[in-house]
């Protein structure tokens, strides 16, 4: 067994719910379009939270600085590492180096989205993690698309460039599905969504994120239930036979 984790930064669920390609995907996968981020719904305290389980209190980061831990939570690179398990990241936003500990990743793979434009860094960042996927053993993988938040602060978030963003985001999603062997599980989210050009507010448009897991263990069709960004940590390291970290708060979604 292997996991695949796609994060659509900023990807609202409205903004899927009547794609094509996303509903024929649902078809195959259990899925929720009414899961919860954390407060601040800003991108870095709620990728934290994702990885280590806990509230944006209890891990320290608050906004887009990494804050060290005064009391450290493992997060679930760093506790897949202590099993033995391989990860690797693939992602073009600089500040989600601090996501994982040194010596806790297999491979990393970053580029500049806000150098080359986030169009062309979702593509590069893909074909990146179809490369090294199809050639090296990897339990657990991380892909970070950036460009539908990008979109949403530019043009506005449901906009139709941000549309447009979330349309071909999920073109990339297809592509690297369409390379992994049998045996991965998919789980596809996103930290936040946003309103206007701006989200980290409490507002539903801002706190509301999908959340759809496609693979063997996941009923076709069926809808989760009170699913929150804090239960995706204990869900990947259930699915790759490991226990989840005391400290986490999630609970598994299997």
């Amino acid at each position: 067994m292997r996991t695949l984790l796609i994060l659509v930064d900023g990807m609202r669920p409205d903004a899927i719910e009547d794609m094509p390609r996303v509903k024929e995907f649902m078809k195959k996968a259990s899925y929720t379009l009414n899961a919860q981020t954390v407060m601040p719904s800003v991108t870095l305290p709620c990728h934290m939270s994702l990885f280590h389980s806990v509230d944006p209190d209890r891990h320290g980061t608050t906004t887009n600085v990494y804050a060290p831990q005064v009391r450290p939570v493992k997060g679930l690179c760093e506790v897949l590492a202590d099993n033995g398990k391989k990860s690797a990241f693939f992602y073009n936003w600089n500040e989600l180096r601090d996501l994982s500990r040194p010596g806790s990743l297999t491979f990393s793979f970053f580029c500049k989205g806000r150098d080359i434009g986030y169009e062309k860094a979702n593509r590069i960042v893909t074909d990146a993690a179809i490369d090294y996927l199809g050639n090296n053993y990897t339990d657990f993988a991380f892909l970070y698309l950036g460009w539908v938040d990008e979109s949403g602060h530019k043009y506005g978030w449901m906009s139709d460039e941000y549309m447009e963003a979330v349309d071909k985001s999920w073109a990339e999603i297809e592509r690297i599905i369409e390379t992994l062997p049998n045996d991965y599980t998919v789980l596809i989210t996103a930290d936040h969504g946003g309103h206007d050009r701006i989200h980290g507010t409490d507002m539903p448009e801002d706190m509301t994120i999908p959340l759809l897991i496609l693979g063997k263990d996941f009923e076709c069709g069926k809808k989760l239930e009170n699913a929150n960004i804090k239960d995706i940590a204990p869900t990947v390291v259930k699915l790759l036979g490991v226990n989840s970290d005391t400290d986490w708060e999630g609970k598994s979604l299997l």
